[in-house]
Order: C-alpha cells, then structure tokens, then sequence
C-alpha cells in the first residue's frame, strides 16, 4: 500500500491530536514536523517517532515526498501558510480560523477553487457521531420545524488571572477570544445541524480578567503548569472570557449562545438544544454518547451512540459497538478519513461532506458581525 505523506506545522496541544488520528489511518504517515526553531522542531520530533523536523515552513514545503499539510499554529499563521501549501501543491488541513481576516479568508477560498486542491478545515466537532444523527434527524423530518436554539460552551482553563495563552493576545489570535476560539464550533455545528442560516446577531463580550499576568517562561495550552510568583509580568487584556450573543435565522427562528473561558470546573462543555416542532435533541460534549430526545407526549428518551441505533449516516462515523465509548480523539479520525478519501482521488470534490475553507470563511464572517454588535451594543445584520 503507497502511504500518504503528511507534514504537520505546530506541535502545540491540537498538532500532536492531528498526528495521532492520522496514525490511526493505514495508509497515512505524517513524515515531517514544523515548528519555530530548529532545535523546538528536532526535540518534538524525537518525542513523537518522527523522522523529518524543520524550523522552517517554507523548508519543509520543499520536501517532494510531502503530499498533505496540516497547519495547526496559532492563528495568525494560518493565511500566510495555507496560501503558500497551496501554492506549492499541497492539499491542506488548517485549523480553525482560516484567517484573521475575512478578506484573507476570501483570497484562500479563491485560490483553493482555484489549485483543485483537497481544503479541509478542522471543524471536528461535526464528527461526534450523535451531532450527525441530530442533523439527519433534522433531514428526514424526524425533529420538525426549528422553534429555538440554545446553546453554550463553557471552559475554566483561563479562569485565573495567572492563567495565561498566545490566544489572549490579539495580534497572534485575532479580535476576538471566546467567540472565535470555541464559539466558532458551536456556531458552525448550529448551522450544520439545523440547516439554517444566522441572518442578525445581538452580542453582549464581558472581559472578566481585565488584566493578567504573563509568564516570562513558555508553558503549552492544558498544560497545567505550575510557576511562580516572579515568573509573571502583568499585561492588559482586550478580549472577551465571557459572551452571550442572541441569533435570528433566515426561518424567523431564534437562538441564543453563551461562550465562557472562566466557568470554574467546566473543562470542555460544549451543551446544545434544539427545539423542533416534533421534539426536542439535546447533546453535551462531556457525555457525547448519549442523546437526550424530548417529548411531549410520550416518555422522553436517551439514545445511546450504537451503530445498530443510529440512522446510518451517523453510523458511519462509529467505529466500535455500543457501550464501547468514542469520544474527542474519534472525531479528528473520522473527519480525515473522509479528507483523505479526497486525497486519493487527487482533488476537491464537488460535494465535500468534510468542512472547507468556504465553511471557515463562513464563520470569519459570522464572528466580525458578531464583534461589530458587542461594540454597537446593538443587533447587526449578517
């Protein structure tokens, strides 16, 4: 079997994610790593089994044997990379934000209709297996016509101040925080799921810690690190830890989403609830193998992730029995082994069923009406 080869930039907390699910796939193998320097690259390499490491990205786009990059950096690196992959003739995966721009989201998306290459953006949590049975549920009529939409994702890993990350600072992350980190799975799984369309948004941003104090030593997203008291400097901050912003959709529908970074306890809840004509799904990402199924009239139901249960485009998505638990790591494997289907075949298909660069300029978009209404205090048109 000729194998795939694969680089990956950034070896941060989600590159290192990328690496194991691609090494779940038999005919894959990720050959090369990029990171800031030389020596950072070579040590995370030896750590992970891998042959090749550069400290520089344009060196590794060089390597002939390369055919896919994924581009997990922080997220001011994501345009330059994935314009210069693509212009080199690679397929690329990049993590979400596509860009810190629209603008330069629009100039990826033009360029890769452009090249034919395989885009794929790392929007993973589609990938659960129950997200995609709420979706079918939707499709086949099953959940009716959408009444409401509530949803949250909460976490607590920037919940002190000494709690500190590259994503607080605006020229590496971009204009916003929790609602262009975690919001931007949330907001996209809302659309895919429902089928509908965000047309206004009504945003409210809450800077919890206005100030925080720095490390003067690197520490690594959830590392859990512990530094002292002179290993701090104290910076200003000016991105959001809290918002909440309500939605109206193109049905005349409407939703409300709650994003926290500094909800004591909460590690990685992502809660969403859906509200049809029919019944109500609700799903919880730190349980994401139960489906909660509300009636009106009947008793109410919870459905557990089993391929013989499921409609069967979720099922293709699970890969063990039922009560054999699938979880975060599942999700990245499931979404590649769909982009790599597309590899194979040496371009983008017409109907992707992974997301695309479309689907992340879809949400830079949605996230700058989303920062323009925080600061107009008002509802904003989409």
């Amino acid at each position: 079997m000729k194998k795939i080869k694969v680089g990956v930039a950034g070896l941060g907390f989600i590159g290192p994610a990328h690496i194991e699910a691609l090494r779940r796939q038999p005919d894959i193998e990720v050959i090369a790593i990029n990171d800031f320097s030389e020596e950072y690259a070579r040590t995370k390499a030896d750590s992970l089994g891998i042959e090749k490491s550069y400290g520089n990205f344009d060196a590794m786009l060089a390597d002939p044997d390369i055919a896919v990059v994924h581009i997990c950096t922080p997220n001011f690196l994501h345009y330059p990379m994935a314009k210069a992959a693509l212009l080199a003739g690679k397929h690329v995966v990049c993590e979400k934000p596509l860009a810190n721009t629209v603008a330069e989201a629009e100039e990826l998306v033009a360029l890769a209709a452009k090249t034919g290459l395989v885009n794929a953006i790392h929007f993973n949590l589609r990938y659960y297996p129950l997200i995609r049975h709420m979706r079918a549920m939707r499709v086949k009529g099953e959940l009716g016509n959408v009444h409401s939409v509530i949803g949250s994702y909460l976490q607590d890993w920037l919940f002190y101040a000494t709690d500190y990350n590259w994503r607080l600072e605006p020229d590496k992350s971009g204009e916003s925080r929790a609602i262009a980190d975690i919001g931007s799975h949330l907001i996209d799984l809302i659309e895919y799921i429902t089928g509908l369309e965000i047309t206004a948004v009504m945003a409210d941003f809450s800077t919890v810690h206005p100030n925080r104090k720095k490390p003067t030593k690197p520490i690594e997203t959830y590392s859990g690190k512990i530094l002292q008291p002179e290993d701090y400097q104290e910076v200003p901050i000016n991105t959001e830890d809290y918002a909440t912003v309500m939605i109206r959709f193109n049905d005349g529908s409407k939703g409300v989403v709650t994003v926290s970074q500094v909800s004591a306890g909460r590690k990685n809840r992502l809660s969403l609830e859906i509200s049809g004509s029919n019944q109500t799904v609700s799903w919880v990402s730190e349980s994401p193998n139960n489906l909660w199924i509300g009636k009106r009239d009947t008793a109410n139901e919870m459905l557990m992730r089993d391929p013989a249960l499921v409609h069967k485009e979720s099922a293709a998505l699970i890969s063990f029995p039922g009560g054999h638990n699938e979880g975060f790591p599942d999700t990245s494997k499931q979404l590649f082994k769909e982009v790599y289907a597309a590899v194979r075949e040496g371009k983008q298909p017409a109907e992707p069923t992974y997301p695309i660069f479309a689907d992340g300029l879809r949400e830079l978009i949605l996230c700058d009406k989303i920062i323009e209404s925080n600061k107009k205090q008002a509802w904003v048109q989409v």
